[in-house]
């Protein structure tokens, strides 16, 4: 009977290990078959605002896992975001359509595959009590602005097609100061972007003009857009589409849920004004799509269109291919 207590008792055990010896093989074998993931840096142009909310919400959402990719959202430095793409140091960067433009134009091979928002929604923000309810409004105004030639071109068209004096518009550079603050001071008028500082309006009861500088066309280009470089989609195409798969369905997202993506992005960075991320979410999230069959896609007329303005004033130098400016290549379908 103590015989048959002590082989029991050892087959038990036998049964036991070779159970735990089975699973933990098991364990190895599904670790083992778990796809590595690729490490990928996109750089921010500028700090956190609801332009980047969909990275933000394929990162917190796993879609970047999902896509096989170990993202990460970097900030840009002083020399720019597209200055890490080209020098190798990342893979993707958030830019515009005008940096793009003179990039291709100096030989740099830098290549936009996505644009963030379908419609330019930035313009020219003044108080009301300024009284600038059309461009013409611009004589005898001061514009707050950075110093840049394509910011007097852009003044210039919109006065100039609404029959008004560009002569009689004073330019003041401001630097770094807001909308809010200059506009205190002796600033009339500044550029802004309508989802952002146009909504911080809003919520703070400053009666606000707006003028669209999609009034004129060939202004209503992209911006923002994503950027990567020739060499990382000749060498890499499968990286710059599963990149794409991942962020289309992060924009996706915040577009048919604003309050959330907003939330989101108040986790990530929990320094924004709250009322101001949701409203400005609620605002985007019929932007950046608008009416493209698809999130991101861009037409060659608006990167041919916007090139030949920037010629036409002689703000643009060398050869400028529209065609290579940009791709639709990678968007998921």
């Amino acid at each position: 009977m103590k015989r048959f207590f002590v082989v029991i008792t050892v087959l038990m055990l036998t049964l036991f290990f070779a159970g735990c010896t089975a699973k933990k093989s098991g364990d190895t074998t599904a670790a083992a078959a778990e796809p590595e993931l690729t490490p990928v840096t996109v750089v921010l142009d500028w700090s956190v605002n609801t332009n980047h909310t969909g990275l933000y919400v394929a990162l917190e959402k796993g879609y970047f896992t999902e896509a096989g990719l170990d993202a990460s959202i970097e900030f840009p430095p002083e020399t720019g975001a597209e200055s890490l793409v080209l020098s190798g140091t990342a893979e993707f960067a958030v830019g515009y359509q005008e940096g793009v433009t003179y990039a291709r134009a100096s030989g740099t091979p830098l290549v936009a595959i996505a644009t963030i928002i379908q419609h330019n929604t930035s313009g020219f923000g003044s108080r009301a009590a300024e009284g600038i309810e059309r461009p013409a409004d611009f004589e005898g105004k001061v514009y707050g602005g950075w110093g840049s030639p394509i910011e007097e071109a852009m003044v210039k068209a919109l006065i100039e097609g609404d029959g008004g004096d560009f002569s009689k518009v004073d330019i003041v550079p401001i630097g770094s100061m807001d909308f809010f603050a200059a506009t205190e001071s002796d600033i009339d008028f500044v550029w802004i972007f309508r989802g952002w500082d146009g909504v911080a309006a809003e919520l703070k009861g400053i009666d606000l003009n707006y003028i669209p500088l999609a009034t004129e066309e060939a202004l209503d280009y992209y911006t923002p857009v994503l950027t990567t470089t020739e060499k990382i989609i000749s060498e890499n195409p499968e990286l710059v589409s599963s990149f794409l798969a991942a962020v289309s369905r992060g924009y996706e997202y915040a577009i048919k849920n604003p309050e959330d993506a907003a939330d989101i992005l108040l986790n990530a960075a929990p320094e924004l004004d709250s009322d101001l991320v949701k409203e400005s979410q609620v605002y985007l999230a019929d932007q950046y799509q608008a009416e493209a069959p698809r999130w991101g896609e861009m037409k060659l007329e608006v990167w041919a269109r916007y090139a030949d303005w920037l010629k036409d004033r002689n703000l643009l130098e060398g050869d400028f291919i529209p065609e290579k400016a940009f791709t639709n290549q990678f968007l998921p379908e």
